[in-house]
């Protein structure tokens, strides 16, 4: 189970000049069902929630960015899950300043923090009964967290795409750089929640973790506007297959 819920979190877990406060601002609410193939049967299994807020201290403002997991209620005497990822970035360029993981999987329990100085990242880790560490090390300059580079896609102006286009990413997690490459597929109109059926930009999401399996088999679809609310997400891993599907979204 903790296999699944990695997945769910690299999609959920979000490269071109355009302005971000044209894809996502301030106050959106994006609510997602989260489901596994469980014997051939795509079974809804939790809820995954996508907020943004703008939090300001005495010297700057920055966009608050947070990812919620839970499992529904009749789930949780099988496999408890209440996982919580924030970001704070840059609201001009998300870069990010601040990072925060906090999850509590069928017992266990991990909490992260990563402070963004340049490319140093200082970290701390909690890792249930065990002692806290700190750890330094360089990023790239274009690296991201996992949270914000979901926000940075939707900036993209996929419009200019061709079908196999690529584009190569990198984000940090578990105190590791990950190397992760995009592929434009195409258009397809699929189901988006009470936003009823919408065209949509399909990309193709490679990583090299073995979280991931399957060529072409870890998919988003994108609306094909100027919000790019992610609509429907699919993933293989290596204990099955599963969704993300958009049930609301408010505030866009």
């Amino acid at each position: 189970m903790k296999k699944i819920f990695w997945g769910f979190c690299l999609f959920v877990l979000g490269f071109s000049n355009s302005s971000f406060g044209q894809a996502v601002k301030s106050g959106e609410k994006l609510v997602y069902a989260g489901s596994y193939n469980m014997s051939g049967l795509m079974t809804q299994l939790a809820q995954v929630t996508m907020s943004t807020e703008t939090v300001s201290t005495s010297k700057n403002a920055y966009l608050h960015l947070s990812c919620e997991l839970s499992t529904y209620s009749k789930w949780d005497s099988f496999f408890k899950i209440r996982d919580i990822y924030e970001s704070y970035v840059n609201p001009a360029n998300l870069k990010p300043s601040l990072y925060k993981r906090s999850i509590d999987e069928g017992g266990y329990t991990k909490k992260e923090k990563y402070a963004f100085k340049g490319n140093t990242v200082n970290s701390t880790t909690k890792r249930k009964s065990k002692p806290e560490t700190q750890k330094t090390f360089t990023i790239g300059g274009a690296t991201q967290d996992v949270i914000s580079l979901l926000y940075k896609v939707r900036t993209i102006d996929f419009s200019k795409f061709k079908v196999g286009q690529t584009q190569n990413l990198m984000i940090v997690f578990d105190e590791k750089q990950i190397p992760v490459t995009l592929r434009f597929m195409g258009k397809e109109t699929v189901n988006a929640g009470n936003l009823g059926k919408k065209e949509c930009y399909k990309l193709s999401i490679g990583a090299k973790t073995d979280a991931l399996r399957g060529k072409d088999k870890n998919l988003i679809w994108l609306t094909a506007d100027a919000k790019k609310i992610p609509a429907l997400l699919k993933f293989s891993i290596p204990v099955g297959t599963g969704q993300l599907t958009l049930t609301s979204a408010t505030g866009i």
